[in-house]
């Protein structure tokens, strides 16, 4: 038993502010001088984690607070990057629950504490944002109480410890009369609270692979907590999946561990440690690495499968090869390889020709980060229409992917919006009245149903609601969902758009374009108003005769176009449409440019039907 080490993760719906928490962490336990500059949410570390506000990858970090190491773990708070979590829980003896004063509990608190309760892990229950007006401290402990006996708590786990905190301002308490000074409290409750790792030292060594990421100097890198024994630099070691089977061997070139979020050499690395080895060429997620004599894999938590999936081939448009570097299908190829290789919650298939490719994964935030990651390496891609994977039961039936769905609006829109959720074929399950003229409302609703509604649902709402999706389960394949209603307005030639052709098409429909846009035949450019596609031309300019000169009219004021985000432009495509992806622009384009080509493969998808 190692009594100086502390495993312990952290969860929290996304925006509930556990970057935050753990940023006014480091910095009272000593970890960085006074005068040190430190960026805010050192532990987002990506770019996209940045813009977006969102943890993507799990990540561990280390303070030292009376003599004992304490390993952090911050995970994702989207169910999409479940994968990530169900992978660090393995890791932690202990979790720590962050939930808004005034939101509460989540779906995606709800995901990951299902997890972390079923492995049996302590927690403790931290009330963030307490200085918020609309903080409502008794009734969100009632809720994370009674979501705990949901999920199948035991009585030692329901018997938890609760802290009231604002990790901005850097200070929790046990009572609110308590002085509010710094995050003392908590770090004493972590080391009371949170039991040490159950390990044998005297065993030979082996540790569960659980994270995998790639470093130019030192190759490939495994992050994992060690079960049993010890290791030293230079020693000779072998991976084994989780059948007992041989997949690697080699020796141990580089030891690290966690000092804060920096990664440090060590010459040893002991037992209960989260820990970084270096000098393996093939093993992966899962695998457990070990000394030579070892025979048997440490168990590993089983990852729920992918639900949604998208195709990727190369980009064929007219305008291809303008703004990117890696074009070809080759390249793209060993790009999904390699992603499908360090991302355990994403599968790779491809077709016979091997320029056609699928990747899996679990909603669409997740496939649309791996879309936007690639176009900033300078990839260009087509993409398809997410899809959701079905399953036949025992019984033989199909069934597809449910999804249960948090809403929170202004009680005036609540019938909006359970009738566009109906329309869904989504099953409310509750309907809760939370005060100040706001209702939350709990729907069971099919994955494919809600493809593309965020914008929709932003739109009935006026802006003011907030949707949140979980995975659920497996349900019964529901029938008559339809796609998006409104045709497309199409582009039938080639050049820069006009600023004239655009104003007398405004009402035509919704227009997605700018003057001098670059477009093309079979490019999408707006969204008709009637549900049929509609060919228009974007190039036509103002003709000029000598009685009409081209300033005698009033400038053209133009209604600004529609933005949409990638994931938006992702949903937004039907089965016959893709998306262009380039490092500088998302074109939504026809499957077939040439008109003649699409009515044609119309009419034969029609007699195959």
């Amino acid at each position: 038993m190692k009594n100086n080490i502390r495993n312990i993760a952290i969860v929290a719906h996304v925006d509930h502010g556990k970057t935050t928490l753990i940023d006014s962490i480091m910095k009272q336990s000593g970890l960085w001088r006074d005068n040190q500059k430190i960026e805010e949410r050192v532990m987002d570390s990506g770019d996209l984690e940045k813009e977006r506000g969102i943890t993507i990858l799990a990540k561990p970090a280390s303070i030292k607070w009376k003599e004992t190491r304490i390993n952090i773990i911050d995970t994702p708070g989207h169910s999409d990057f479940s994968s990530e979590v169900e992978r660090v829980l393995d890791m932690a003896d202990g979790v720590i629950l962050l939930t808004d004063a005034a939101e509460g509990c989540l779906p995606g608190t709800t995901f990951v504490m299902k997890k972390a309760l079923a492995q049996g892990l302590k927690p403790i229950v931290i009330i963030n944002k307490i200085d918020r007006k609309d903080a409502r401290p008794k009734e969100v402990i009632d809720e994370v109480f009674d979501l705990f006996v949901a999920l199948g708590a035991t009585d030692e786990q329901l018997d938890f410890p609760i802290l009231y905190a604002s990790g901005r301002d850097g200070w929790s308490v046990k009572e609110l009369t308590q002085p509010k000074e710094n995050l003392h409290s908590l770090l004493d409750l972590m080391l009371q609270h949170v039991p040490a790792p159950k390990v044998e030292i005297d065993k030979p060594f082996a540790m569960l692979s659980t994270l995998l990421y790639a470093d130019s100097f030192l190759g490939r890198c495994l992050v994992g907590r060690v079960g049993q024994g010890t290791a030293r630099i230079n020693q000779n070691v072998k991976a084994i999946n989780l059948d007992g089977k041989k997949v690697d061997a080699g020796r141990l070139t580089k030891l690290l561990r966690f000092e804060g979020t920096k990664k440090i050499p060590v010459e040893e690395v002991v037992a209960g440690d989260i820990v970084i080895i270096a000098g393996l060429t093939k093993a992966t997620v899962a695998d457990t690495i070990c000394d030579l004599s070892v025979k048997k894999p440490l168990p590993s938590t089983p990852i729920d499968p992918p639900t949604m999936s998208i195709s990727i081939s190369v980009n064929s448009s007219p305008l291809a090869g303008i703004d990117g570097t890696k074009l070809t299908s080759t390249k793209i190829r060993e790009r999904l390889l390699a992603e499908d290789e360090n991302n355990v919650g994403i599968t790779f298939s491809e077709n016979e020709n091997k320029d056609y490719f699928e990747i899996s994964g679990r909603g669409e935030l997740q496939l649309g980060v791996l879309v936007e990651t690639m176009r900033r390496e300078g990839f260009e891609l087509t993409v398809s229409r997410p899809r959701v994977i079905f399953k036949t039961d025992a019984n033989g039936n199909k069934t597809e992917p449910m999804e249960e769905v948090t809403i929170d609006l202004d009680a005036e829109f609540s019938s909006k919006i359970i009738d566009s959720m109906n329309k869904r074929k989504a099953e409310m399950i509750n309907m809760i009245n939370t005060g100040a003229g706001k209702n939350r409302l709990i729907f069971h609703a099919p994955s494919r149903g809600l493809i593309g509604y965020q914008s929709r649902f932003m739109t009935q709402t006026r802006g003011t609601g907030v949707i949140n999706r979980t995975f659920h389960s497996y349900g019964s394949f529901k029938s008559g969902i339809r796609g998006r209603i409104n045709g497309a307005l199409i582009s039938m030639e080639t050049g820069p758009a006009v600023a004239f052709a655009i104003f007398n098409l405004q009402e035509r429909g919704e227009i997605f374009i700018e003057h001098n846009t670059e477009v093309y035949q079979g490019m999408i450019c707006g969204e008709h108003s009637r549900e049929n596609d509609l060919e228009v031309n974007f190039l036509k300019g103002k003709k000029l005769t000598n009685m009409r000169a081209s300033g005698s009219d009033e400038n053209v004021v133009l209604t600004p176009p529609r933005q949409m985000s990638l994931e938006e432009k992702m949903a937004y495509i039907n089965d016959d449409e893709v998306l262009e992806v380039t490092p500088k622009h998302l074109r939504l384009r026809k499957k077939y440019l040439d008109h003649h080509e699409r009515k044609r493969m119309s009419k034969s998808n029609s007699q195959n039907v």
